[in-house]
């Protein structure tokens, strides 16, 4: 019987998690004065109160620590849409399965609004993303198909998973042109909305009545 884990457990985890936090916070402020190129390893891992070495452990490169992406855990996403009751459709499965990636990302929103504006002045960090990127789709793939009951190799998982992810991407960008100023979980609602209509055109939307006068 595996024993359950012990209170020293638990504090060296937050203090990982504390760790992590405080190199990539400490990479994005410095890259978003300075520029990528001129910022090290050396430079991130004294802000953050740590040794180079300890940044290696955490991290492979300056780059990893600028892209780190704690909210977007594809074993978390996949156990989130797993409780999603099995006759919600598709749909609306991988939306209610977001909710805690946006609840995350909007409680850490001063680094996120901060990672996309490194991110889109530094368009060299594109392709790791990217790459990134493909792993937690691959998951969702796999997660999607086997919901709806067709092999991952099967044209709906795919595009189901690219189309709500460019969906997502919308909203994400949509938060951060306004500064964060509006819900990230509205904006998602919204796009979202707009898929499960069919992505109708606006100029055919039905306009709102208008207010009564007296």
């Amino acid at each position: 019987m595996t024993s359950p884990p012990s209170p020293a457990d638990g504090l060296r985890d937050r203090k990982k998690r504390q760790t992590r936090e405080a190199l990539a916070t400490a990479a994005l402020r410095l890259v978003a004065e300075r520029g990528l190129e001129h910022v090290t390893v050396e430079e991130i891992s004294a802000a953050a109160n740590v040794s180079s070495r300890t940044f290696f452990n955490y991290f492979p490169s300056k780059d990893d620590a600028l892209i780190a992406d704690p909210s977007v855990d594809s074993a978390r996403f996949v156990a989130d849409l797993a409780e999603v009751p099995s006759d919600v459709p598709a749909l609306a499965a991988v939306r209610a399965a977001m909710t805690g990636v946006i609840e995350r990302i909007q409680a850490d929103r001063e680094s996120w609004l901060l990672r996309m504006v490194v991110i889109e002045r530094n368009p060299s960090l594109l392709p790791r993303l990217v790459t990134a990127g493909a792993e937690v789709e691959r998951a969702m793939i796999e997660a999607v198909a086997a919901r709806v009951g067709v092999p991952p190799d099967h044209g709906f998982p795919a595009l189901l998973v690219a189309v709500t992810g460019a969906a997502f991407r919308t909203a994400m960008l949509r938060w951060a042109a306004a500064g964060g100023a509006r819900s990230l979980a509205e904006l998602v609602d919204e796009v979202f909305e707009a898929l499960a209509a069919g992505l109708p055109d606006p100029r055919t939307a039905t306009p709102q009545p208008a207010a009564a006068t007296t």
